[in-house]
C-alpha cells in the first residue's frame, strides 16, 4: 500500500467516526439557570466551568456572562481542570460514541483520549501529574480506568484483583462491583469512589451506594462510609485533609464534611441538589462540583443556581450566570400521518386460543373476549359485561369458554360463559383476587388457575419477564365455590394437562 492511499484511509476512519446526524435547524436562547450542572475551579481559582445543554461554559469564580468553549450537535459534559492548569478534561459523543476527551481552557486543541464504541464513561478526574485521567467505564458493570493524555489502551485500577483471591475490608470481591465517580488524594496515594454491589436499575428502592478508598500501592479496598441512603460522589479537599460527600437524610440529598483526621463527620448542606440513585447514574449519581483551590470554600449546584458554599461556615454565596444558548439541532420528527376513520380496528389480540374441533377461535382483544369462526369469521362478543375480560380457555366438549376478569380497584374472578353466548356468565371464585391462566380440567369438572394477592398485583404493572409476585396454583368446581390450595407456583407458568391426565 502507498503512503497516500494510508493516509486517505485513515482519513475515511476520522470521517466515518463523525456523528452521523447533521443540523438543519437552530435555537437560541438565554438562560440563568441549568439541570444537572457539573462543574470545576480552575487552580488559580479565577474561573468555573461547567457543562450546559451539552456544551462547556467558563465564568469569573464571582460570576458574569458565560463564555462557550465547546459547541456543536455533539453532547460534551462533566468538564474537569488539569491540576497544572493546562487541560479541561470531558466526556464527549463527537467521534461517534461516548468517550474521554481533553481540551485547552479555552476550548482549542480538542483531543480523542479513549476509542471506545459501547462503553460508558462517567465523571473524569486527574492523576495529581496532570499526566493520567482516572473514569468509570462500562455499562452494568463499571470500574475505574486510567488513560494517559496521549491516548493508549487505558489501566484498570480498581479491577486489577480480578482472579486473585484477595477481598476487600467487607470480605466482598471486588470484580463484582460498581464503582463510580473517582477522586484521587492530592500525593496521588489514596483514590476514592463510590461502590455498590449489584447493577444498577431503574426506580431502586434499595440506596446501598457506599465510599470507598484503594491504596494506590497496595491495591487494598476498604469502605469509609456506612450510610443509611447510600454515600456517592466524593472529593477531597486541596491539602487532602477534607472528604465531601453526597447523601440523603429522608428524601433530601444533602452533602456532608469528614475529617479524614479526626474522623468527625458532619452536614454541610442539607438540602442540595437531588441525586440520582434510583436510577443508573448514566452522568454520575450527584453532577460534579469543585473545592476552591484554597480549599475554603465549595462550589456545587442546586435549584439550577451555582453556589459557593464556606467549608467552615457552611454560609453560601450564589454565583449568577447568563449563558446566551445557541444550538444546532437536527430535523424535526413531527412525521404526517393521516388518523384512520370508520371503526375502531383491534391492533393487539391477546391470549388466542382455539376451540377442541379446530372449527373456532376465541381471545381477548381491547379488554373484551371475542369468539370468531375460523378462518374469516366475524368476532362476536362473548358476554355484554362491563368487566375487563382476559385469558379466555375452552372446556373439552367446546361448549364453554372460562375467563378471568380485573378491574381498575384491583378485584378479579374466574367466569364461565356458553361459547354460543346469550347466557349471562356464571362467576365461579368467591373471593375477589388476582387470578390468571384458567385452565379445564380433562374431564371438565374443575377449573385449575394461578391465583395471587391482588394488592401486589396492582403495584406491579408491568409483565415483562413474568409476574414479580407470588402465586399459588389453585382450583374451582364447575359450579363455583370456594378455590381450593394445590400447591404454591413457585415461579411455575401457565398451567396445563398432559395427555395421560
Amino acid at each position: 500500500m502507498q503512503e497516500g492511499e494510508s493516509n486517505s484511509s485513515e482519513e475515511k476512519k476520522e470521517e466515518k467516526a463523525e456523528l452521523p446526524l447533521k443540523p438543519v435547524r437552530q435555537i437560541e436562547f438565554e438562560t440563568s439557570e441549568g439541570t444537572w450542572i457539573s462543574l470545576d475551579v480552575s487552580p488559580s481559582g479565577e474561573t468555573i466551568v461547567f457543562e450546559l445543554l451539552g456544551d462547556l461554559y467558563t465564568i469569573p469564580i464571582q460570576g458574569g456572562d458565560a463564555t462557550r468553549i465547546t459547541e456543536g450537535m455533539a453532547f460534551d459534559s462533566q468538564p474537569v481542570y488539569s491540576p497544572d492548569g493546562e487541560w479541561i478534561a470531558f466526556i464527549s459523543d463527537r467521534a461517534g460514541g461516548e468517550n474521554l476527551w481533553i481540551c485547552r481552557p479555552d476550548g482549542a486543541d480538542a483531543r480523542q483520549v479513549t476509542k471506545g464504541k459501547r462503553n460508558d464513561f462517567i465523571s473524569p478526574a486527574w492523576a495529581p501529574d496532570s499526566q493520567y485521567v482516572l473514569a468509570s467505564k462500562g455499562g452494568r458493570s463499571q470500574d475505574i480506568w486510567m488513560y494517559h493524555i496521549e491516548g493508549g489502551s487505558g489501566v484498570n485500577v480498581t479491577g486489577a484483583a480480578r482472579g486473585s483471591q484477595r477481598r476487600d475490608s467487607d470480605g466482598g470481591t471486588p470484580a463484582r462491583k460498581l464503582r463510580m465517580g473517582a477522586a484521587m488524594s492530592p500525593d496521588g496515594r489514596f483514590l476514592y469512589y463510590s461502590v455498590k454491589d449489584r447493577a444498577s436499575v431503574y426506580n431502586q428502592m434499595a440506596f446501598d451506594w457506599e465510599i470507598y478508598r484503594r491504596d494506590m500501592v497496595t491495591g487494598d479496598e476498604d469502605r469509609i462510609t456506612r450510610a443509611d441512603f447510600g454515600a456517592i460522589r466524593p472529593l477531597i479537599s486541596p491539602d487532602g485533609r477534607f472528604l465531601v460527600y453526597a447523601t440523603r437524610l429522608d428524601a433530601e440529598t444533602g452533602l456532608r464534611l469528614r475529617d479524614l483526621e479526626s474522623g468527625q463527620d458532619r452536614w454541610l448542606k442539607l438540602p442540595v441538589q437531588r441525586d440520582d440513585m434510583e436510577s443508573r447514574g448514566s452522568r454520575d449519581l450527584f453532577p460534579g462540583y469543585a473545592f476552591t483551590p484554597d480549599g475554603k470554600e465549595l462550589v456545587v449546584t442546586w435549584d439550577g443556581k451555582i453556589w459557593r458554599v464556606e467549608i467552615e461556615t457552611g454560609e453560601e454565596t450564589q454565583v449568577p450566570f447568563q449563558a446566551r444558548i445557541r444550538k444546532d439541532l437536527g430535523p424535526l420528527l413531527n412525521f404526517q400521518r393521516r388518523v384512520e376513520e370508520g371503526p375502531v380496528r383491534s391492533r393487539l389480540i391477546q391470549d388466542p386460543t382455539e376451540s377442541p374441533d379446530g372449527k373456532q377461535l376465541a381471545f381477548s382483544a381491547m379488554a373484551k373476549v371475542y369468539i370468531q369462526e375460523l378462518p374469516e369469521g366475524e368476532p362476536r362478543r362473548l358476554t355484554e359485561s362491563s368487566e375487563p375480560e382476559f385469558k379466555p380457555t375452552w372446556s373439552p366438549d367446546g361448549k364453554s369458554i372460562a375467563y378471568v376478569t380485573w378491574n381498575e380497584q384491583g378485584e378479579g374472578h374466574v367466569w364461565l360463559a356458553t361459547a354460543e353466548g346469550g347466557a349471562p356468565p356464571q362467576r365461579l371464585t368467591t373471593v375477589p383476587a388476582f387470578y390468571t391462566d384458567p385452565v379445564f380440567s380433562p374431564d371438565g369438572s374443575r377449573i385449575v388457575s394461578r391465583r395471587g394477592s391482588a394488592w401486589m398485583r396492582s403495584q406491579t404493572p408491568s409483565e415483562f419477564g413474568g409476574l414479580r409476585i407470588s402465586l399459588d396454583l389453585v382450583w374451582i368446581p364447575i359450579e363455583g365455590g370456594d378455590a381450593r390450595l394445590i400447591v404454591p407456583a413457585r415461579g411455575l407458568g401457565s398451567p396445563h394437562f398432559g395427555p395421560e391426565e
